[in-house]
């Protein structure tokens, strides 16, 4: 058969790995979305500050870690409360409205690892939509492609949004740094009264391995 004789030329490779990428990007997006991002639990405030890196002595020690004032729980560094999700997140980066859940220290190496499955499906699928039109200066033509061509334009702007936000999340992550710290520098005490203007940076290439290893 026609079938038989497309998979014997490797023809249906291409669309099974496609298949696949998607999958995985939809799988990817609910385990991020439905993931603990790192709630703080009133029961981990004797840990203190485990699991959140090296001491930076640049930071002052006057400055004391203090109880939240929504959910009473003693925050650790880097730490932030969420008022959509009501809880305190580990190295708090931000609430993404998409997934209806907090990027924080957990999932926040997830939510690359998405973003960049998501960029690979959405090239992938502009190239396949681009491919599959051929223009003609009339309204016969339009009709007939018409659903190509909105594709195509929707997929060139996700794209675009997918691309910045990879971009924009992996220069924070090479700085050691979060979309909160990087936004809200001055209102940060930790930041605010410390020598440098980021004491968490350790070098582009230490920085990156402690994030995602």
């Amino acid at each position: 058969s026609d079938l038989q004789k497309q998979e014997e030329r490797g023809e249906l490779l291409q669309p099974l790995i496609f298949v696949l990428l998607v999958l995985c990007s939809v799988l990817l997006y609910f385990k991020v979305s439905l993931m603990d991002p790192g709630f703080v639990k009133p029961e981990e405030e004797e840990g203190g500050d485990k699991g959140q890196g090296v001491v930076i002595p640049q930071i002052p020690g006057d400055i004391k870690l203090r109880r939240c004032g929504y959910c009473l729980v003693k925050q650790p560094m880097r730490a932030r409360h969420c008022q959509l999700c009501q809880h305190c997140v580990r190295r708090y980066d931000h609430h993404c409205p998409w997934l209806e859940n907090c990027i924080g220290e957990r999932n926040h190496p997830l939510f690359i690892v998405y973003l960049s499955v998501q960029l690979v499906v959405l090239l992938w699928g502009g190239h396949v939509a681009w491919s599959g039109l051929y223009f003609e200066q009339s309204q016969e033509w339009l009709q007939h492609n018409i659903f190509l061509l909105v594709s195509f334009l929707l997929i060139f702007i996700f794209t675009i949004v997918v691309l910045l936000l990879l971009v924009s999340h992996l220069y924070l992550i090479s700085c050691n740094t979060t979309t909160w710290e990087f936004m809200s520098h001055h209102r940060i005490s930790y930041l605010r009264h410390s020598e440098l203007e980021n004491p968490f940076d350790q070098g582009i290439i230490l920085n990156l391995w402690r994030f995602f290893c």
